[in-house]
């Protein structure tokens, strides 16, 4: 698949694939639809192309995960100046993906979230002044998942670290994760559009699939309600250290 094209049936049925598999597993932890499906479309097409295809399917997930789950209060009420950060980031990001090479943002993603999940290795056991500083912490976390949500459709890790260091209830960080997703991807989407690089006619080429990540992703949920919160932040930590694997054979496979 070279670019965005008409599928072929085969590509069609390996699309319905990909997108199926995304929307249980973000439907599942409350996130990871983008991180799942971006890797996998970019064996088939190119990075940019990506990420326009995974565009509204992602924002129609993310938005159907915001309104599910009630409490905002304590969610969004909270932590809602994360997703202008996350915006302003992920402005600064695209424009960065349209005119510069993003591969070497995934090593150093990588880098950072070894890093993490290294911490007690390195006695380092909280970062303390995440809590004691909270606005700050929305400040620099937002901007910088947002800017790598621009340059390499990749957010999640970030605002993983930071919730995990805030302790925070599993459907109170199911939330914010997907208002900030929803935040970045409509700037990233605005921005395309004012490039001319994003069209009615791919937008309405994806619905179907987006329709499809929908429908996995409400799979998901009922298999998420049965999961305590202490094996969700433990799952949490396995995906991490999935996508230090995925971004390092990624950045390596294409240098």
């Amino acid at each position: 698949m070279s670019g965005i094209e008409e599928p072929s049936l085969e590509t069609g049925v390996l699309l319905a694939g990909i997108f199926s598999f995304a929307g249980l597993v973000h439907g599942t932890l409350g996130l990871g639809f983008p991180m799942m499906a971006t890797p996998l479309l970019a064996m088939m097409t190119d990075m940019r192309s990506a990420i326009l295809i995974t565009l509204l399917p992602t924002m129609a997930v993310n938005m159907i995960s915001i309104i599910k789950g009630g409490g905002w209060q304590n969610s969004i009420g909270k932590y809602w100046p994360l997703a202008i950060y996350v915006a302003a980031g992920s402005l600064l990001g695209s424009y960065c993906l349209i005119v510069s090479d993003p591969a070497p943002f995934k090593l150093l993603l990588a880098a950072i979230i070894l890093l993490y999940l290294n911490m007690e290795v390195l006695k380092i056991y909280r970062i303390a002044w995440i809590e004691a500083h909270l606005q700050t912490a929305l400040l620099l976390f937002g901007l910088t998942a947002g800017f790598l949500a621009g340059t390499v459709n990749v957010m999640v890790p970030i605002l993983i670290i930071l919730f995990l260091e805030l302790d925070a209830r599993p459907t109170a960080m199911v939330q914010v994760f997907n208002m900030c997703f929803f935040a970045g991807k409509v700037t990233q989407a605005g921005v395309f559009a004012q490039q001319g690089i994003l069209t009615g006619s791919l937008f309405a080429a994806t619905v179907p699939l987006a329709a499809l990540g929908v429908l996995t992703l409400i799979l998901g949920m009922a298999l998420r309600a049965r999961i305590s919160a202490q094996i969700y932040h433990r799952w949490l930590r396995k995906l991490l250290w999935v996508n230090v694997a995925v971004l390092t054979i990624q950045y390596f496979h294409q240098s």
